[in-house]
């Protein structure tokens, strides 16, 4: 590939670590950041110390707080921010000059699920309704079991970056790799998409389990308590996770059901659940360590106070849509429907598990 220049559009721990891997191979880049303060680290320290302490960045990775400065005349551009505030961002692009006339290849790494007028809709679904014609069956979407600390300290990792295009994925593939970063083409963008938002509801689960199971350990003096949960019990979780969201995503239009034994489906969905750098993990361990959900009426309050937490765990906002999306394709995914009514308080988080599993026998 030839020298290349591109921009990505959020600067969280995920956002900074491909714009770390894209500017590390030479490519001139530019990262948004939503903060002044933050730009100024990355131009002046070539650091990001709140979501990625002690990384060093790439000389040739600029930041601004202007989208229209960091996108304009770019060849790629992969859209990073949190799925609450995609379509925002994917507004304001409208105005840059490359990508109203179609001249930037675009590709989004954001987990979730959008709003549209007819219900919760993919996310690429979602920036096609927006976004010039152009674009139509283009847009690239890259997923995989890929914790940005680890990438960017040059773990070997693995991703897939999937479109109906095929030109587009193979130009996303060769702009990512590296000699620690793997990135295979897909061409079933949908299937892709509903296990990367999924996962992340199955992960809170897991979080809410694992925060069970040290709990029991700890105070039971009951024998059969204090081992009712242990390995075992959380491939159980996972295996069922798994199962719901190939359930989902056939109903959503996945082509491809190697998607989900693929690293895009029981790669990251693993990897999410059992991490100590999972976001939505720590989320559902905080369900029962702190008692994180009791300052919320429901998940509905959570979602329009979720800044009030320190990090995004986006599984929260992925299981309201998943709740509607299950009622819209009239299906039955029972650990996810007990995650939403964990979070929108209709059960404790204690009993909720204890419920599901025992339904399950």
């Amino acid at each position: 590939m030839t020298a290349s220049t591109a921009a990505v559009i959020g600067a969280g721990a995920w956002g900074t670590a491909i714009a770390k891997v894209i500017a590390g191979k030479g490519y001139k880049t530019s990262i948004w950041c939503r903060r002044k303060e933050q730009a100024d680290e990355i131009n002046s320290e070539r650091s990001n110390s709140r979501y990625l302490d002690g990384i060093k960045l790439p000389e040739c990775l600029s930041a601004t707080n202007s989208v229209a400065e960091a996108a304009n005349g770019k060849d790629f551009l992969i859209l990073a921010v949190p799925s609450l505030y995609l379509l925002d961002k994917a507004k304001e692009l409208l105005a840059v000059p490359s990508i109203r006339e179609g001249k930037t290849s675009v590709g989004v790494i954001t987990k979730g699920f959008l709003d549209s007028p007819a219900g919760p809709c993919l996310i690429i679904d979602a920036l096609e309704d927006y976004m010039p014609g152009f674009y139509s069956g283009k847009l690239v979407y890259i997923s995989g079991p890929s914790h940005a600390e680890e990438v960017a300290r040059g773990t070997i990792t693995g991703l897939i970056a999937a479109s109906q295009n095929a030109r587009e994925s193979i130009r996303f593939r060769y702009l990512l790799k590296n000699q620690s970063l793997f990135v295979f083409s897909s061409l079933d963008a949908r299937g892709v998409q509903v296990a990367a938002a999924m996962k992340n509801i199955i992960a809170i689960a897991f979080g809410v389990f694992d925060a069970l199971k040290a709990h029991n350990s700890k105070i039971s003096s009951d024998e059969t308590m204090k081992n009712l949960f242990g390995d075992n019990t959380g491939s159980l979780l996972l295996a069922a996770g798994l199962n719901e969201i190939q359930l989902l995503g056939r109903a959503m239009g996945a082509t491809h059901a190697e998607t989900f034994t693929s690293i895009a489906g029981i790669g990251d969905l693993d990897v999410t659940c059992r991490s100590a750098y999972g976001r939505n993990r720590r989320f559902g361990r905080e369900v029962i360590e702190k008692n994180i959900l009791a300052p919320y009426k429901n998940i509905d309050d959570l979602i329009a106070r979720i800044d009030e937490i320190d990090y995004m765990p986006e599984g929260v906002v992925a299981s309201r849509h998943v709740n509607r999306l299950q009622e819209k394709y009239k299906l039955k995914i029972p650990l996810c429907s007990i995650v939403y009514s964990v979070l929108n308080r209709d059960i404790n988080a204690e009993d909720a598990l204890s419920s599901y599993l025992n339904a399950a026998r």
